[in-house]
């Protein structure tokens, strides 16, 4: 039985100061939930305050990218040892936001999923579809390709121990759209299927598959039941305490 998960992905929102009484509002409200691993994600000015915030707290940190060299001339970049020095254990790697708006490839994505399992970070690795490859119907086919590229020379041990995958179509993020239950686990069982015919069924039934999209505490639950579906990505609504605490009881 795979663990749930959710994950907030703060995006370019909350300063210091407002993550802080957004992560205490989170500790009073999930202090007695169990049966799901909670992330936090929020900016890399944040993860001080935030890592010092959830000393001794069951929610785990993560930051939204990082880089593919641990060290370096680099200018503006964050390392991998750098996020393990904040307690960071999480990173998203290859939102669709990376790859549209700073041409993020396959084949550079490949290279910080690497280094980050290298460094023993959980990686949640964003794949999705475009409006207009879905009208095409050549989004299994994009889909099937990105998890294959971004996964490539990954040994079955570092998949199975450290990868978690984020189906999140490109179509529904920030826009209110959202794929339905049905067709999020259309996708979430084929990618399974692409794991499959990588590692192997064992190694693939093991690996945490979430939604990304529009998930709101209103359509989460629904979600969240379908078969192939464990936990969810989520963005907008991980900026409040109360909308986010129900997302996350309600994949329990």
């Amino acid at each position: 039985m795979r663990k749930p998960i959710i994950a907030g992905n703060w995006k370019l929102n909350k300063t210091p100061h407002e993550a802080i009484l957004l992560v205490d509002e989170l500790k009073r409200q999930l202090v007695d939930v169990t049966g799901v691993d909670v992330v936090l994600c929020p900016p890399f000015v944040d993860l001080t305050d935030v890592s010092d915030a959830l000393v001794d707290h069951e929610i785990a940190l993560g930051a939204q990218n990082l880089f593919w060299e641990d060290a370096g001339a680099f200018t503006g970049e964050i390392s991998a040892p750098m996020l393990k020095s904040f307690d960071c254990n999480y990173v998203i790697i290859g939102h669709s936001e990376r790859r549209q708006i700073f041409n993020e490839t396959n084949h550079l994505i490949n290279l910080k999923v690497k280094n980050a399992v290298k460094n023993n970070l959980f990686v949640i690795l964003c794949v999705g579809e475009t409006i207009e490859q879905r009208e095409e119907k050549i989004h299994k086919k994009i889909v099937d390709e990105q998890v294959t590229l971004c996964l490539r020379d990954l040994s079955k041990e570092d998949a199975g121990k450290n990868i978690i995958i984020a189906y999140e179509p490109v179509w529904a993020i920030g826009t209110g759209k959202t794929a339905t239950p049905e067709q999020a686990n259309e996708m979430h069982i084929g990618i399974r299927k692409s794991l499959e015919n990588i590692f192997g069924k064992d190694i693939a039934e093991g690996i945490r598959i979430l939604y990304g999209g529009s998930v709101n505490e209103k359509n989460s639950a629904e979600i969240f039941a379908k078969s192939d579906i464990d936990g969810g990505l989520i963005g907008g609504a991980s900026l409040k305490s109360d909308n986010f605490t129900s997302i996350v009881k309600s994949a329990i």
